[in-house]
């Protein structure tokens, strides 16, 4: 891939639309940790964190980045990608209970690397597969998804809210990254290269699956909120 030609525009509007759309839980952990802090240091708390959380995302990348080049390892994150795409509809966002707030500006900051570093995972196996094993790729859609988290994270939530679809677009768009990312496994390309209609299929079919999957996980999940909502109106 040739340096800021069409094809590395469009990865890097990729990188930088995946890591948005995984970024609903980062920018939430942001808001938990600085929420018990004076309104003049919150911008310290999460300008700080979000620093430190975005070098150990680079660092993290750059890492699997390398692993990927080992056999088969493009293949496992692949079908871990696949995870994080069904994840991503099937989620109801409960895993945020136990975030602890902040009550100084170090205090702060250490939950927010910490709790980046340990929910950052997907983000960083999604960006290394959408950069297509490229550096640059991966350090400019971080620099530009990350200030986009900070500072606009409220209205983007509030955007994926009010329209649920872009969800499932992302979702689709990992399902395409995780499938794309297994057709380049070295030791499958040639296969697929082969029989490029198989390859095609092989993409739609995993795409399909994650929506559907997802879909139907969400679907159930709102049906039993709703059962659990009637059972106690009745109760009381």
């Amino acid at each position: 891939m040739e340096l800021f030609s069409p094809t590395f525009w469009l990865a890097l509007l990729n990188v930088v639309f995946i890591d948005l759309i995984l970024a609903g839980d980062n920018a939430i952990v942001i808001g938990l940790a600085a929420r018990n802090l004076h309104p003049s240091v919150q911008k310290k708390a999460i300008l700080y964190g979000t620093g430190g959380a975005l070098l150990i995302r680079i660092l993290a990348t750059v890492v699997v980045l390398w692993l990927l080049k080992v056999p088969w390892l493009l293949l496992v994150g692949g079908i871990l990608l696949i995870w994080i795409a069904y994840k991503l509809l099937a989620d109801q966002g409960d895993e945020h209970n136990n975030v602890q707030a902040g009550t100084s500006l170090w205090t702060a900051i250490r939950t927010i690397v910490i709790a980046d570093a340990a929910m950052g995972l997907d983000n960083v196996i999604a960006v290394a597969g959408a950069a297509q094993q490229h550096l640059v790729l991966v350090i400019l859609g971080l620099l530009i998804s990350v200030p986009i988290i900070v500072w606009g994270s409220t209205l983007f939530i509030k955007l994926i809210n009010h329209f649920p679809w872009i969800i499932y677009v992302g979702a689709i768009v990992l399902g395409y990254t995780a499938s794309n990312m297994i057709t380049e496994e070295q030791r499958l390309l040639p296969y697929f290269t082969e029989h490029p209609a198989l390859r095609i299929l092989f993409i739609v079919v995993v795409i399909a699956g994650v929506v559907f999957a997802g879909y139907r996980k969400r679907s159930s999940s709102s049906s039993h909120k709703g059962s659990g909502g009637e059972q106690q109106r009745s109760y009381s």
